[in-house]
């Protein structure tokens, strides 16, 4: 580890065991990691999407928001269970220090997951390295995808473009599961 990279770790994923869907991020940025949320920065626009589909007020208490989720059968993880990285950038994760979380463990507890969904190309970029080869048979064909990441460095889409992506993706496979 170099003298400006910090050791992270994720934190526990939001989920009831009658979760459909799953939204894995790659890692949290710092003020994540300091506020022990999900998508704590307020440029992030992950809870401005989800205010948009599932109409969660992101300005609603933490807990409230995350109970609110987990009503609509959707989880929230991490690839990651650590990694050392400087600053909050996908970019800056160093390759040779990824430790990815036991998928094998979360899709048993959650058996009733029909798709995941990748918060942006590196967390799907990371999934499919390190965690898709080491799937049980029962888990290996779930269904993927990628969505645009919601992360402030992510520029390219403006918010109501990432909602309207978001919303296609995520309402296609809630009405096949339903």
């Amino acid at each position: 580890m170099s003298a400006n990279e910090s050791r992270c770790y994720s934190f526990p994923p939001i989920a009831k065991p009658s979760a459909e869907i799953l939204i894995l991020g790659s890692m949290p940025g710092l003020e994540s990691l300091r506020q022990q949320q999900y998508y704590a920065h307020p440029r992030n626009a992950f809870w401005s999407i989800m205010q948009s589909l599932f109409a969660i007020e992101k300005s609603w208490p933490y807990q409230q928001r995350c109970e609110l989720l987990t009503q609509q059968r959707v989880a929230v993880w991490d690839v990651l269970k650590a990694c050392d990285r400087s600053g909050s950038l996908d970019s800056n994760i160093a390759p040779d220090s990824i430790e990815a979380n036991d998928f094998n463990a979360f899709f048993q507890a959650h058996p009733n997951i029909q798709a995941v969904f990748f918060n942006g190309a590196k967390a799907e970029q990371i999934y499919m390295k390190y965690v898709q080869a080491s799937l049980e048979k029962p888990w290996q064909n779930i269904t993927t995808s990628r969505l645009p990441s919601t992360s402030p460095a992510n520029a390219a889409l403006s918010l109501e473009k990432k909602q309207i992506i978001w919303r296609e993706q995520l309402s296609s496979i809630k009405q096949l599961i339903q």
